[in-house]
This record gives C-alpha cells, sequence and structure tokens, in this order.
C-alpha cells in the first residue's frame, strides 16, 4: 500500500510515543531511543530491529564504562503512574533487571510483555522461527520473574519513603535513615566517569548510610531535593546551587527502600526537565 509524504508522516506521529516507548525499554538509553524519529521506523518491527542494532553496539559500550551502568531517567506526566502496567514496565528496577537479558531475550521480553505483541511479528522483527521465540520468551519471563521487584508499590507509598528518606537525610537523622532502609538496601550510583559515584554497588542500610552522610559532609554548596515523576514513579531530582546534579530514584519493598539508584553522568540527564510522553499502545 503505497501512502503519500503526508500520511506516512501522519502515521508516524501518530505511532511516535509508541515507538519511543519500545525503544526505550529495549534500549534503556533515552538518546539512543531517538532513532525512531526517522519517518522509516515507524514500524515495531523495523524499530526492534534498528534498537537490537543499537543494543549490541552499547553493549560494547557498557562493557568499557566506569562504574556501574543506569538506564537514562526519563520526566515522565503525573498520569503515567496511574497506569499501572505502564509505571511498572519502565520503571527503574525493572529497566535494570532488563539490562541482564541479552539483546534478542530483551526485545522478545518487551515485544511480549508489555506490548502483547504476537509471537508470529516478534519472530518477524527478531529474525527467529515462532517456535524459537516461544522458548526465549519463557527463558526470559523466567529469568525477569527471579529478579524483579516482588510487589507492585503505589505512587504514595514510594512516595511517603522517599519523603522520609528525604527528611532524615537533611536532619542528618541517622536512626530516622535506618528506619527507612531496608536492611540489605542497595544503592547503584551512576557517574560514567564524569561525575563522582561509587565503581560498585553499596548494600546494606549502616555502609548506605555512612556513605550519604559521608558524602554530605564534601559537599560545597546548596544540595537541594526536589519531588519529581521518574520513568513513572516518585524520584527527586537533586540540585547542588540551583543546577541539576543527578537523579535519585527508588525501589520500595514493604514500606522500605530496597533500592536506591543514583544517576549524576550529565549525558543521561537531558530528559529530567521535559516530559517525555510514553505509551504502551
Amino acid at each position: 500500500m503505497n501512502h503519500t509524504p503526508d500520511s506516512a508522516t501522519d502515521t508516524f506521529v501518530v505511532h511516535r510515543n509508541l515507538l519511543f516507548t519500545v525503544a526505550y525499554e529495549v534500549l534503556g538509553s533515552a538518546a539512543d531511543a531517538e532513532h525512531v524519529r526517522d519517518q522509516r521506523a515507524y514500524l515495531v518491527r523495523i524499530t526492534t530491529r534498528q534498537s537490537l542494532n543499537r543494543l549490541r553496539t552499547m553493549k560494547r559500550r557498557k562493557e568499557a564504562y566506569v562504574g556501574p551502568w543506569l538506564p537514562d531517567p526519563l520526566l515522565t506526566a503525573p498520569d503515567v503512574a496511574e497506569d499501572i502496567e505502564l509505571a511498572e514496565s519502565v520503571s527503574m528496577g525493572l529497566m535494570i533487571v532488563l539490562e541482564t537479558l541479552s539483546p534478542t531475550e530483551r526485545a522478545v521480553f518487551v515485544l511480549r510483555e508489555a506490548f502483547d505483541v504476537s509471537y508470529d511479528e516478534i519472530a518477524t522483527a527478531v529474525g527467529k522461527s515462532p517456535a524459537a521465540v516461544h522458548q526465549i520468551a519463557h527463558r526470559a519471563r523466567r529469568h525477569v520473574d527471579a529478579r524483579r521487584p516482588r510487589q507492585v508499590v503505589s505512587p504514595s507509598e514510594t512516595r511517603a519513603a522517599l519523603a522520609a528518606f528525604q527528611r532524615a537525610v537533611e536532619t542528618r537523622d541517622l536512626q530516622g535513615l535506618l528506619d527507612v532502609l531496608a536492611p540489605d538496601v542497595v544503592l547503584v550510583g551512576d557517574g560514567g566517569g564524569v561525575k563522582h559515584a561509587a565503581l560498585r554497588p553499596i548494600t546494606g542500610a549502616e555502609k548506605v548510610a555512612r556513605m550519604f552522610f559521608g558524602g554530605l559532609g564534601k559537599v560545597e554548596g546548596v544540595l537541594t531535593g526536589e519531588p519529581t515523576m521518574v520513568n513513572g514513579n516518585p524520584a527527586l531530582l537533586v540540585r547542588l546551587d540551583g543546577e541539576i546534579d543527578g537523579v535519585l530514584a527508588i525501589r520500595v519493598e514493604d514500606a522500605r527502600i530496597a533500592g536506591l539508584y543514583y544517576v549524576r553522568n550529565p549525558e543521561k540527564l537531558t530528559r529530567v526537565e521535559s516530559e517525555t510522553p510514553l505509551t504502551l499502545r
């Protein structure tokens, strides 16, 4: 079927948010997901193929990356949090789990679980047989289920934990901080070698608390935390003397913070001041 330039453009514009969401969930990088702005990429199949090619290139970049690698944080509209399925699919916690999949496993999982694409369509997109896609999907689902957050947490519960955390840090309340952190909490920082961040994840409430209080003592300037919505979930936009320093996202389990993800790499902070539209449809 032939499309005039105008109709092709209209088709692309209609589906642009869907295609960006597919690419972002497969890649975990907003900048690399931007290739879907090319009008030829208005089909999910093409977007997936291009994303897979970029994901394999990104794998080499990540292997040379300084310190832990975290997905790009995206400023999202409040209504994204109201769509439980969408908010969970782009949450920092799940995006980090997706990093543990192979490129093909990640593409298959995202297309099947988040976008409900048929096995036949996925097979065409990834260049596999439908039978092979069935097996990959099963393997990826089992892998993700074993590592994904164990429970769905409401935005209000996440917001409450984040507020308690911020209050304890700002008042230097050690016990208050320990009370809101899970005993086995994990802190992951991403500075990309550009900004200072721990080169390895820090595990344990006391170690994490010492890290925050010790780090704050070395800060020269005024550090503030601004509540925001990142990847469909409450987070903090951290500013130093009014300039963006980073984004702090959290994962909550049983009303306590089980994961802290602090992105400081400036190259990953280009989408935290204006909302990025996302959709699963």
